[in-house]
């Protein structure tokens, strides 16, 4: 998913609220943040997966624990300049630590990951690495800097995703789409997907159907009773699930092939959030791999760096963030948003 409506801190319960280390300097000396002057500020916490006493860190402590994972998820609101710039200073720090890293990004699909070669070899130039990679548009300003790093210390990247065209043909005809493809293709995307019923298939359609309690629209009210779900949000469910078990067999697949390696990957939050989504398909295919995620949340008082044993399960580190602006004013400028991205999705067809 390549947005999310990001869990407000805002919530029942007490706050988890930072130790007296806070305000206090890091072990460079560096003081750590005590607010979040500006989009790109950001601050971390240590959360141990939602154990009671938070820990507010620095980039070289957070990187210090970091290193004894297999694998770090580091979730990301995809625009925020804050986000970008924390997932920098981390892949740097934990490299420090482990040079033995892999970089895997969400941004790139499986079927251009020759193309990704090439371009971290030097074999071509950034501008038609950007046109046959499909890059996203924030490529220069958000995963430039990501990708040069890697190729700069000759890492690899992993073009993780499965093609957009895949997850769009998904979602309009179900899983039936992939019966279409040519072996070769049908290599673009996962072997296996996990569809059954659980807390990510419940999250994800209370998100689609804009249940507060599970990252939905918390102006509507939740239904005594959850009517069954359509089957046009079966085939979302199916769509992102798509996505999900690409990256995730993506991973397990680059770990097979080099052991001992770590990887860290990028991803929309919503895929790694309490530990579910890819996180939860990727230790479906490699047990016993040891996974942390760093979850993005967005603070309410950008003077107030606490979050709620809520958020606190959510990773083994908070990344908290100053709120983006409001991407439309009203409910008419939404509309007309949608209305464009129906007609352009709608323009697209099926066929290979």
């Amino acid at each position: 998913m390549r947005a999310r409506t990001m869990n407000r801190l805002a919530g029942a319960g007490f706050a988890l609220l930072l130790s007296s280390c806070a305000s206090g300097p890091g072990p460079t000396g560096a003081a750590l943040p005590t607010s979040l002057p500006d989009l790109t500020s950001y601050a971390l916490i240590h959360t141990d997966a939602g154990r009671r006493q938070a820990r507010h860190v620095s980039v070289d402590e957070a990187a210090r624990v970091l290193a004894g994972f297999d694998v770090i998820f580091i979730g990301e609101a995809h625009q925020h300049p804050g986000n970008h710039m924390a997932e920098m200073a981390l892949l740097r720090a934990i490299y420090a630590r482990a040079p033995n890293v892999s970089l895997s990004l969400e941004q790139f699909e499986r079927d251009v990951q020759p193309v990704l070669d090439d371009y971290l070899a030097g074999k071509m130039g950034e501008t038609p690495f950007t046109e046959k990679a499909r890059a996203w548009s924030n490529y220069t300003t958000s995963y430039r800097p990501l990708v040069e790093f890697a190729k700069d210390h000759k890492l690899p990247v992993i073009a993780a995703n499965a093609p957009e065209k895949f997850i769009r043909c998904v979602g309009r005809e179900g899983t039936g789409f992939f019966a279409r493809l040519k072996p070769e293709q049908r290599l673009w995307a996962a072997a296996e997907l996990n569809l059954q019923d659980g807390p990510y298939r419940d999250k994800f359609l209370g998100f689609v159907g804009g249940d507060a309690g599970h990252g939905g629209d918390g102006a509507k009210e939740k239904p005594a009773v959850r009517p069954p779900p359509s089957e046009t949000a079966l085939r979302s469910f199916a769509a992102q699930v798509t996505r999900d078990d690409t990256m995730a067999e993506s991973i397990a697949l680059h770990l097979q092939k080099n052991p001992g390696r770590k990887v860290v990957h990028i991803n929309g939050s919503f895929h790694s959030a309490d530990f579910l989504g890819t996180v939860e398909r990727l230790t479906m295919r490699a047990t016993g791999l040891k996974v942390a995620v760093v979850n993005p949340e967005f603070a309410d008082d950008p003077n107030s760096l606490e979050v709620t044993p809520q958020v606190a399960k959510a990773g083994t580190f908070t990344l908290l963030m100053r709120q983006l602006p409001d991407f439309y004013a009203t409910d008419e400028e939404m509309s007309a948003a949608v209305k464009k991205q129906i007609e352009a999705r709608n323009r697209n067809t099926c066929e290979f």
